[in-house]
């Protein structure tokens, strides 16, 4: 048994080490998120302009090299939007048909991809940093850090992230880039390019939004008040305005807060500086001096 001494000695560096650990929190909850530039871009989705004609979809699948048929194909495979769709390793974009609005003849439809989110969760969840949020908006993947462990994709909140379970070789988890290979470089989407509606608009985030806001204040009969995707989640780089509820066009009510704020705050407090290692590596360093210490020693030191 340790004497009385040691224990003194190893419980101080142990206390100094927990209040190391509570600093660490503290200044994680200051830190948390990733760096986002204010002017960064993104794309207003005006759902009540889009007609169903798919070349998005085909647009997408030609500028990623993805399996596509022709440009013709899209708009005539009309029996397609009868079953409801999400996107797959093949289609990082599709469209959905909804039933016409109260007074309308015309079916409604929207469109779903990746929202690249400002505080994005499946950035939060990736362990090896396989996913990262750029500053201009993007939310991109390098597939050679993949562990294909998925954690992303069941982080997200609005299950976009998809994965090739049909690649037993080389998998890879796969979602919209918000083309990045062009908006970095001064281009536009290539689903925003070839819209024919103009559904799309590409630009700075915050003029975005102020767009939008027109749009409700001059339509407010076209338009439910709300832009979605302004402050779900944190902010997401693609914004969206429809006329109902865009839970009823399956858009989950997602609170304000990324959730990647409460999880990030206690992964930085407990990590910052290694102060939970630490911790532990001072507990079994008490444990093994216990272990090993002379019963002859522990007794003259129990007499002192």
């Amino acid at each position: 048994m340790a004497s009385r001494r040691d224990f003194l000695r190893h419980a101080g560096f142990l206390t100094g080490t927990a209040v190391a650990a509570t600093t660490g929190v503290k200044k994680a909850a200051a830190a948390h998120g990733p760096h986002i530039d204010d002017d960064r871009m993104g794309v207003l989705c005006d759902f009540t302009l889009c007609i169903g004609c798919r070349s998005c979809e085909y647009a997408c699948s030609e500028a990623h090299d993805l399996p596509h048929g022709d440009f013709t194909d899209y708009s005539a495979e009309d029996a397609v939007l009868e079953s409801y769709r999400r996107p797959t390793p093949d289609d990082l974009t599709v469209i959905n048909r909804f039933s016409p609005a109260k007074g309308h003849d015309e079916p409604f439809h929207a469109k779903y991809n990746c929202l690249h989110c400002d505080h994005p969760v499946c950035v939060s969840a990736c362990i090896v940093g396989a996913l990262e949020k750029n500053a201009r908006g993007p939310v991109t993947y390098d597939a050679w850090k993949c562990i294909g462990c998925r954690y992303c994709i069941q982080a997200c909140p609005f299950q976009i992230p998809t994965y090739e379970y049909d690649d037993a070789l080389t998998p890879k988890v796969v979602k919209c880039d918000l083309c990045q290979d062009r908006t970095l470089e001064g281009g536009i989407p290539a689903c925003v390019d070839i819209c024919p509606q103009e559904t799309m608009v590409f630009g700075r985030r915050s003029d975005l939004i102020k767009l939008a806001h027109e749009r409700i204040t001059v339509h407010p009969e076209r338009y439910v008040d709300h832009v979605y995707g302004e402050h779900e989640v944190g902010g997401t780089s693609w914004l969206y305005l429809a006329d109902r509820s865009f839970q009823d066009l399956t858009l989950p009510e997602v609170p304000d807060e990324s959730p990647a704020v409460t999880t990030e705050r206690i992964q930085h407090g407990i990590f910052r500086g290694f102060s939970g290692p630490l911790m532990v590596f001072a507990l079994v360093s008490v444990i093994m001096k216990s272990a090993g210490r002379n019963p002859e020693e522990t007794q003259e030191d129990d007499h002192e």
